[in-house]
């Protein structure tokens, strides 16, 4: 069963400056973001929690450097990316 991906506009701002600094990466960063819609679980997108001051948010990965931090809402079955980044940030 699909999830629902919330997009809010902070997101959709850090998103866009994201790709301007990296448009290598668009393509990999729509395959995770429909992935992610499909089947959040899926083994490549190396779904974890975090912790410290990120803790109750989750991460999904978009390669081996960079991720899309995320608010994984299991109950309604929504997703709302928060930000994208390196893994270090």
């Amino acid at each position: 069963m699909a999830y629902n991906l919330v997009m809010t506009e902070h997101f959709e701002e850090k998103l866009a400056k994201f790709l301007k600094k990296h448009p290598e990466l668009m393509n990999q960063y729509w395959d995770t973001m429909a992935l992610l819609e499909a089947n959040p679980y899926h083994n490549s997108l190396r779904l974890h929690k975090l912790t410290g001051k990120l803790t109750g948010l989750s991460s999904v990965s978009i390669n081996n450097k960079y991720r899309i931090t995320i608010e994984f809402i299991i109950d309604d079955k929504e997703i709302i990316p928060i930000d994208v980044s390196n893994h270090y940030q």
